[in-house]
């Protein structure tokens, strides 16, 4: 992997830096964990009589992160969840109702990436969010009792400082956790060689028209044919072009009979904490998915049209740092099927390993390290820090080992994660108490379980 390595340092003058404003609950990332932990937030505020007082900030010009800035298209794990993920889908459906468009398939849940923005920004709104868009955390002030008070922010407004009573790190790549000092493990030890440290791929998507649904039901429809045969034919129509994808099983995703989003490469050896690694993952991706596109419409017939909409301004991370909660979702969570008291999350999404290197085998998926796993609940302490008071994680960059982390990362746990943790600052502030010392099964969950209409007010 590419590293930058400081080879000197320059010293900077000291000078102030304004405390631009305080809030409750500060969210670090506005991507599908981020925008339900501040609506998490709002809502349980106001259902404990209290204003709203949440902060949302993001990097990216738009809510969504990898739903949106990433055209992920398509939801994983989320028929199995209330609240936020259950509220998103059935207006996702309606919105395709009122187009007079069917779903195209029984499940998994595409989406359109514009109509998302809205609702995602109008559902934040309507809760009383206050949202600041580009906008990126750089710092974090944590004083001698470990206590996080203030995130150092740099925009268009310049550098400042935002206070806060709980913060919420949905940043994916636990950006704010790094900043604040916590302990942070990434990846995992090359077998050949400990001393390097291997991560899953990258990978570029993009949104496509020009395709007829029934001309190309060979390439996409995985009710009709396996889950695999698409995926090979794809493949196969790619090299008959001169194109070799360097993700063994590309995919076609239909969103609409005339819109399509695809997943077709991965890039290899690069890190996720590394700017010019993921710069340089982005030129050599988009060129990749352009050369594929290039290689189907020559072949003319069902793609003498294609073309690309959009490729993604955020290429899509698999992973980066995973910070020391107060418990560790593991591997053998997922084999027991464990089941806790303060469960925030049901995962029925099994591993998903995309290879670290390249490899035939698989078509860049890795073998399962065990023969079976089950559907297992992620505690509230894997949300919480153990290092640093003030603290939450949600979204993929919770605390969790490689093998679990490539299960729950996938956006359907993210947003039952992020609403979990929302809805537990707002109580602990409540309260007055500790996030390690909240007892999420026996005070959130059931309030939670109110503002979703479950129970009996």
């Amino acid at each position: 992997m590419n590293t930058l390595n400081p080879s000197s340092f320059l010293n900077e003058i000291a000078k102030p830096t304004p405390i631009a404003e305080e809030a409750d609950i500060v969210v670090c990332g506005g991507g599908p964990a981020g925008v339900a932990a501040a609506l998490g937030a709002a809502r349980m505020q106001r259902q404990l009589g209290q204003k709203p007082n949440v902060r949302l900030l993001e990097v990216h010009g738009q809510l969504g992160g990898v739903w949106t800035t990433g055209l992920l298209s398509w939801i994983i794990d989320a028929g199995n969840k209330h609240g936020v993920m259950s509220e998103l889908l059935e207006k996702i459906n309606a919105k395709r109702a009122q187009m007079g468009e069917e779903p195209p398939v029984k499940t998994g849940c595409p989406y359109d990436v514009e109509q998302m923005k809205l609702l995602l920004e109008q559902m934040c709104v309507k809760a009383g969010v206050k949202v600041l868009l580009h906008t990126r955390v750089v710092g974090a002030h944590v004083d001698e009792q470990k206590k996080l008070t203030h995130v150092i922010v740099e925009n268009k407004s310049g550098r400042q400082a935002i206070g806060g009573k709980v913060f919420i790190d949905c940043t994916g790549d636990g950006d704010l956790a790094a900043q604040a000092g916590c302990t942070c493990e990434y990846g995992r030890p090359d077998p050949d060689d400990p001393s390097k440290i291997q991560a899953q791929p990258f990978s570029m998507l993009c949104l496509l028209t020009g395709l007829e649904r029934d001309l190309t039901k060979p390439y996409h429809d995985r009710e009709l044919y396996d889950w695999g045969t698409p995926k090979e034919n794809l493949r196969a129509a790619m090299r008959a072009g001169g194109a070799d994808p360097s993700y063994g099983k590309p995919t076609l995703f239909e969103i609409y009979p005339d819109l399509f989003t695809m997943m077709a490469n991965h890039e290899y050896g690069f890190s996720g904490l590394n700017a010019q690694d993921i710069s340089d993952a982005t030129i050599q991706s988009r060129k990749e998915v352009h050369d594929m596109i290039a290689a189907l419409r020559k072949q003319g017939g069902c793609w003498s049209k294609i073309r690309i909409v959009a490729t993604a301004s955020q290429i899509g991370v698999r992973e980066s740092r995973r910070p020391l909660g107060v418990y560790t979702v593991s591997l053998d969570d997922m084999v027991e099927g464990a089941r806790f008291d303060d469960a925030v999350c049901r995962c029925t999404f099994g591993i998903d390993v995309h290879a670290t290197r390249k490899t035939n085998a698989g078509g860049g998926i890795e073998d399962k390290p065990v023969g079976k796993t089950q559907p297992y609940d992620i505690p509230y302490r894997a949300l919480v820090s153990a290092e640093v008071d003030g603290l939450l994680f949600a979204g993929r960059c919770i605390s969790g080992d490689f093998f679990a982390h490539s299960s729950y990362r996938v956006t359907g746990n993210s947003v039952a994660l992020g609403e979990g943790a929302g809805a537990a600052a707002a109580v602990a502030i409540k309260q007055n108490t500790k996030l390690a010392e909240l007892a999420y099964g026996d005070v959130v969950f059931p309030e939670l379980e109110k503002m979703w209409g479950l129970k009996q007010v």
